[in-house]
């Protein structure tokens, strides 16, 4: 199955608010997939899984990712959180 992760500096508790979050809204909308909170020194080999499809970046991506990047924060404040649902959908679908 399809996975996106989500990244923070320790993987524990703005990256799990995000997935938890990012989880909810894609089951009301009847999308499947996986999101997986993971910390940041992990990413670059989580990103090698091949189910790997997305990174919701909690801080600005500090180099390119081989995968769509999406902006985390978007998630925690609202803000511009249905423009990256959509694109998160895109890519999952």
């Amino acid at each position: 199955m399809k996975k996106i992760v989500v990244a923070c500096g320790s993987g524990v508790a703005t990256s799990q608010t995000v997935a938890s979050k990012v989880i909810k809204l894609l089951k009301e909308r009847k999308v499947n997939g996986v999101i997986e909170a993971v910390d940041m020194k992990s990413l670059d080999r989580t990103l090698k899984d091949k189910d790997i499809v997305g990174y919701i970046a909690i801080t600005k991506p500090y180099k390119e990712y081989p995968v769509p990047v999406f902006n985390g924060i978007a998630f925690l404040t609202g803000m511009g959180m249905d423009k990256e649902l959509d694109k998160i959908i895109e890519v999952l679908k």
